[in-house]
């Protein structure tokens, strides 16, 4: 840093400002006394020779250096001062170890180039103003604050650092201010505030008087900080360090690229990371308390280097974090993942109209995370996957008109990951995955295996799958009040409600002709959204074709079982036979399938009883059959004529329609068939009727039998 103005001051010998307190000469000093405050001297426009040294002395008076230069640091280690104040000065250091000020400490708008400020253990009873200042030297350390104690602020708004500004354990009773400051140590540590304690705000934003960002290159370091106030970082601009060569190798938690690390932060008030905040690293707050809510509307977090994806590193790291209010994202643009694992928010999760890059892999990974509120996500671009499983949300989760994209391969398998995974989630109210201004879209398709929901899981519009094969919809062992399946167009992928359990169910045609198949063994719905009415066999006839194509050539009764219980908990006992007979045709097709040698017996036999009785299920069919076959039989033999006469010692009179009944009925005997013989063709005929009345009774028991055991 270059000297300010140099050559325009007068030469003057440091040890000179001690020794005329006593005999002031009015050359370059002068008293100065507030009412009820110590004197203070004040010294401008002098070119300090020499040290300042006032180590180890008791000094009441209030020191103030107006445009000064010192050609040597002041010593001020062990002092006990009234008050120090620089004003536009240039130094070359400040030794103040140990250091005790009864009134301010103030370097404003002054250069500080060659060693350190220290302030090791230093007892500020006002507050530390650096505002404006520039600090900076050729050791790696602007300024060391160690375990520094103020009773009011520190101040360092626009503040230009060039080196690490060291302060862990530093203890401030009032604000903290490093807004509009830039903080420049890409080899280390831009700020290291390791368990500080601010009684106020951490503020470290945009400067309100200049408009000035707050902006940092290398780590800002605040593990354990405590904040009684907000921590504000808006607008801030974040930059990583220089990461080459560092070594991870021992910790896989670390995060190399991170430009905000955090972990155990507590902060009282709220945490604002928003506004317009840019940060080219992670930001990782792990296991941190926050009193207010998390803030990160407008963010624009990017750890991607401008590389070809997948990424490496995490954008946010927030695991085990506990949040009282609400967690604020929306608007952000993310490339890289969210790592929100055992997260805790008490408030609502605001994602609407966020921007989430983080391809072929997690975008955000949530397990077992926490909403005490709403989970919005409504009208997200992302590219990645969604992963919330096992989390538990106490209103309703909603992604209407969200697009994702790019969801990967899971490694193990090679199938396509699911965009989103909610797997195992308790959701207290609604499920909403559904179309808004836009439709909702997975292309990796969504898994709710075991989930949870209150009351509706809605995919209203929604477009599932892409063709890239795997599954477009796993609701395996789902439980839901309601289940909306009105979606967009048909589910690109298989399709999973095996043990899926809800009290409606709501679908159209398009869900149905997907281009996997659609798993619903045990899938128990009790009613259908829109009720089919009594007379209304098209739409029976076309439930039933959309079973059918849902299957794609494999035979599942259970569907056909259900729909049948729905009828009849209706009363709709017609529809729910019709549903059961189509069941059984083509569980003889699948039999017959299943056949190399007995197919066609088996097709023949399904045809009988399909045709004669309906499978059991139309058992007035058989009496349909009997009463042609009896008209027909009897036409035949009346016309043929009186057969022979089998004895002639009975008396029985010749009637062929009590032939025919006799021979078509079979076990009971009314002696017509013993009493006559016909020959030539109707020998033929007769036994076909014994042949057919047999067919018709065994297919009628069954068909009575199964209504007893129905009834």
């Amino acid at each position: 840093m270059s000297d300010p103005r140099p050559g325009r001051w007068a030469h003057m010998a440091a040890a000179d400002v001690i020794r005329r307190v006593v005999e002031p000469d009015g050359a370059g000093l002068r008293f100065r006394r507030r009412p009820a405050s110590p004197p203070v001297i004040v010294v401008e426009d002098r070119f300090l020779t020499g040290t300042l040294n006032l180590r180890a002395l008791e000094f009441p008076y209030v020191l103030e250096f107006l445009r000064c230069r010192f050609e040597l640091p002041p010593d001020l280690r062990q002092a006990k001062l009234a008050g120090l104040e620089f004003r536009d000065c240039w130094l070359p250091g400040l030794q103040a170890k140990n250091m005790r000020c009864d009134n301010d400490l103030v370097l404003v708008s002054s250069t500080v180039d060659g060693a350190p400020v220290d302030l090791v253990d230093t007892h500020i009873e006002g507050s530390l103003n650096l505002t404006g200042s520039k600090i900076g030297n050729h050791t790696g350390r602007a300024l060391l604050a160690d375990r520094l104690v103020l009773a009011g602020a520190l101040l360092a708004n626009n503040v230009v650092a060039r080196g690490e500004i060291r302060m862990p354990g530093l203890r401030a009773g009032g604000n903290v201010n490093f807004s509009g400051a830039v903080l420049d140590n890409a080899d280390g540590y831009a700020l290291n505030g390791y368990g500080m304690q601010v009684g106020g705000n951490l503020l470290c934003g945009i400067d309100v008087t200049t408009g000035a960002r707050f902006s940092s290159t290398g780590w800002l370091f605040l593990p354990a900080t405590r904040v009684e106030s907000d921590f504000s970082l808006r607008g801030a601009e974040l930059n990583h360090g220089d990461t080459t060569g560092v070594d991870i190798t021992g910790d896989p938690g670390f995060d190399v690229t991170a430009t905000l690390i955090a972990d155990r932060l507590r902060v009282e008030g709220n945490l604002e990371l928003d506004r317009g905040l840019r940060s080219n690293g992670t930001l990782r707050i792990v296991n941190g308390v926050i009193g207010g809510s998390l803030r990160l509307s407008s963010a624009d977090i990017d750890v991607s280097g401008e590389q070809e994806p997948p990424w490496p590193h995490r954008a946010l790291h927030l695991d085990g974090t506990q949040v009282s209010g609400d967690f604020d994202a929306r608007s952000m643009r993310l490339a890289g993942q969210a790592r929100m694992v055992d997260v805790s928010i008490s408030g609502n999760l605001m994602l609407d109209g966020a921007n989430l890059r983080n391809p072929e892999s997690d975008v955000v990974l949530g397990r077992r995370c926490g909403v005490g509120g709403n989970l919005d996500g409504r009208f997200v671009e992302a590219a990645g996957c969604l992963s919330f499983q096992g989390a538990k949300i106490g209103a309703n989760m909603d992604l209407r008109g969200t697009r994702l994209v790019e969801p990967g391969k899971n490694m193990r398998t090679g199938d396509v990951s699911p965009s989103v995974d909610i797997r195992a989630a308790t959701i207290g109210r609604d499920l909403i995955l559904a179309a808004g201004h836009r439709p909702f879209a997975a292309h990796g398709g969504v898994r709710m295996h075991r989930a949870e929901i209150g009351r509706e899981a809605n995919f209203d519009g929604a477009i599932l799958g892409s063709g890239l094969g795997g599954t477009a919809l796993n609701a395996h062992g789902m439980v839901a009040l309601e289940l909306v399946l009105t979606v967009g167009q048909a589910p690109r992928g298989r399709v999973t409600l095996r043990h899926a359990r809800c009290a409606s169910l709501a679908d159209n045609e398009k869900f149905w002709d997907g281009t996997g198949r659609i798993d619903l063994e045990d899938f128990r719905y009790e009613a259908l959204a829109v009720p089919i009415d009594l007379k209304d066999d098209k739409k029976v006839r076309t439930r039933l074709r959309w079973l059918r194509n849902s299957m794609q050539g494999h035979y599942s009764p259970g569907p056909y079982d259900q729909l049948a219980a729905v009828f009849r908990a209706t009363g709709n006992e017609e529809h729910a036979a019709t549903v059961l007979i189509e069941k059984h045709r083509w569980r003889y097709v699948a039999l017959a399938d299943g056949m190399r040698v007995l197919w066609p017996g088996v097709r023949l036999w399904s045809w009988l009883q399909r045709s004669m009785v309906g499978y059991g299920y139309r058992p007035t069919r058989a009496l349909v059959w009997l009463l042609v076959v009896l008209v027909l039989g009897s036409v035949w033999f009346a016309l043929r004529g009186e057969p022979n006469e089998i004895n002639s010692d009975d008396t029985l009179i010749w009637n062929p329609v009590l032939y025919t009944l006799d021979l078509i009925v079979p076990i009971i005997d009314f002696g017509n068939k013993n009493r006559w013989q016909a020959p030539g063709a109707s020998q033929w005929v007769a036994t076909g009727l014994i042949a057919t009345g047999w067919i018709l009774a065994t297919t009628a028991a069954a068909g009575l039998t199964r209504m007893l055991r129905r009834n």
